[in-house]
């Protein structure tokens, strides 16, 4: 593969209004399904208005969480000309501490912010990802899987001589051996040869 000294590692700015914009939407169409499962699971009958009456608090914060931090992540990425952990930090505390406003005391927003923070630096640094690390593009899967195959492949002398022979895990000619350790033994004779069915 050809060596590229001439890859270019600065940084891009990004548009931290549409990227926010498109946040919100998400997050506020995600708030819409969350208030009108609150609301169909309501004891009284509110209504179809009480997804907006009733619970749609779920609906305006889950949009501006998700707004505030799509944003604030980009602007400090811009302003910082870096794309790290550190605003990912940023925009979950700014997340979390809308979630806080909701308590109204100060320590709930610092506390939410916080914890938000954390949840999300550690996601974010450790993959960023529910479904594990992306695999490599460039290699086949059939080969990966062949030489994953090829590294953790023994052979069957190699177990049976680390493990033993028994629990499973037979070798060659064991049936004969088995029965001249028990004829030296107990003076019994085992047939080798299976017993027939009928």
């Amino acid at each position: 593969m050809a060596h590229h000294e001439s890859e270019d590692h600065s940084y891009h700015p990004q548009d931290a209004l549409s990227v926010a914009i498109k946040a919100t939407a998400l997050t506020g169409s995600i708030g819409l399904v969350g208030s009108a499962v609150q609301n169909t699971l309501a004891r009284q009958n509110v209504g179809s208005l009480g997804i907006f009456m009733r619970s749609g608090s779920t609906v305006g914060v889950l949009a501006a969480m998700g707004g505030t931090y799509s944003f604030v992540k980009t602007a400090s990425a811009n302003l910082r000309e870096q794309e790290d952990t550190w605003n990912t930090a940023i925009g979950g505390f700014f997340s979390g501490a809308i979630l806080g406003f909701r308590v109204r005391t100060f320590p709930a927003v610092l506390g939410y912010g916080a914890a938000l923070s954390t949840f999300m630096t550690a996601f974010e640094y450790t993959g960023g990802s529910l479904f594990g690390y992306k695999k490599d593009q460039d290699v086949d899967e059939y080969d990966r899987r062949t030489a994953l195959r090829k590294n953790f492949q023994t052979a069957g002398e190699q177990t049976v001589a680390e493990l033993g022979e028994g629990r499973g895990v037979y070798g060659q000619g064991y049936e004969q051996r088995r029965a001249e350790r028990i004829k030296e033994a107990y003076g019994i004779e085992v047939p080798t040869s299976p017993v027939p069915a009928s």
